[in-house]
């Protein structure tokens, strides 16, 4: 059993002055929802993603040894420009991490990200980013020490970006992605995101993930906030167990190819997550009138011509419309013809399955 200790290293054998580094990594999007944690980024129960492809972040590091003050050192810049709110997040990460980086405090960095998805558009962008920025952190320890595997590499980087943000570990690797010990996936850890260790039915490869931004405003209520909540909920435990059940039906649903059951299961997730968030103390509704329209929309369309289409919600009121790639022309079409009246300034994004993060 792998545990965090592992990760942390003795000694390096070689040495850099300066450098650099670009990685890009995607958004996920979960089918069983993460909602819960423990200390240190430790999920209540285990979750499963499809990792995207187009919407991701790009993240360039640069990096100069400095003399060791006992600070960390680092510019932010957003999109070429200085972004002075992002750096909190940043020094609390680098706090989080030194244990298992010993030489952060060595170097100063110039951290220069962006997204190729609108920011702020109501997409989680603190996954993919701090996915990229793991990759990077990973690319100089490795020069530091290159006799490095690569299967270290990958878990290091995943266990990294959890403790920036508990989904990044899931956009490190592709393309469907398990955070979270469970009982029937071999390898699956609460340290870090695993790759899904059997092969996926034909069904889903390529399959697509059309973002309907239903309101591109500044989420209610963070994450954080959310995931405390569990923590006195009166369903929380029911909930978790819930979850580890929906991930054993989904082993067998990967397998098969039964789009019916996949339907089930990711629809009844989507609208768990927010059943919780209602029901807690302080109570969220984060959908919108137009979030339920689209999935009454969904609901008819899918009834009334039998394709496989089917809707997800993250802790917020956008939709992700999930279909197999066969299906895509007529899908897109009844987005265009049905759905789009519902997005802000009739806005979507259209994605797919993806392979996690790339050095670029």
């Amino acid at each position: 059993m792998i545990s965090a200790n592992d990760f942390i290293p003795s000694k390096y054998t070689h040495s850099i002055e300066k450098g650099n580094f670009q990685w890009s990594a995607p958004s996920n999007i979960a089918l069983v929802k993460y909602w819960g944690k423990k200390d240190n980024q430790i999920p209540a129960n285990p979750s499963v993603s499809f990792t995207l492809n187009n919407c991701k972040t790009i993240t360039k590091l640069a990096f100069a040894k400095k003399q060791n003050d006992g600070t960390f050192s680092f510019d932010l810049l957003f999109e070429g420009k200085p972004k002075e709110d992002f750096k909190p997040k940043i020094q609390k990460f680098l706090e989080r991490i030194e244990i298992y980086l010993p030489f952060l405090k060595d170097y100063h960095f110039t951290i220069d990200t962006e997204n190729t998805f609108p920011h702020s558009s109501g997409i989680a962008s603190s996954a993919s980013g701090m996915a990229a920025l793991a990759m990077n952190l990973m690319s100089l320890e490795k020069v530091l020490n290159p006799e490095m595997t690569s299967a270290y590499f990958y878990q290091k980087a995943s266990l990294l970006a959890r403790l920036g943000s508990g989904s990044a570990c899931r956009s490190v690797k592709g393309s469907v992605v398990v955070w979270g010990n469970h009982a029937n996936i071999p390898g699956s850890s609460d340290l870090f995101g695993v790759e899904f260790p059997k092969a996926i039915h034909t069904n889903f490869k390529n399959f697509q993930d059309t973002i309907l931004l239903v309101d591109k405003g500044e989420k209610q209520v963070s994450s954080t906030v959310g995931h405390d909540l569990m923590h006195h909920h009166p369903f929380a435990e029911r909930r978790f167990a819930q979850a580890h059940e929906n991930l054993d039906q989904l082993i067998s649903i990967f397998e098969s190819g039964n789009l019916e059951e996949f339907i089930k299961i990711v629809e009844s997730e989507a609208l768990t997550l927010h059943a919780m968030m209602m029901t807690s103390m302080p109570y969220f509704i984060l959908m919108k009138p137009n979030t339920l329209e689209i999935i009454n929309a969904i609901w008819k369309f899918r009834n009334e011509t039998k394709i496989p289409v089917c809707f997800t919600l993250d802790a917020g009121a956008n939709v992700h419309v999930l279909y197999p790639n066969n299906t895509k022309e007529k899908v897109l079409q009844f987005i265009k013809d049905e759905l789009v009246g519902y997005c802000q300034n009739g806005q979507y994004l259209c994605d797919e399955i993806g392979n996690g993060a790339l050095l670029n």
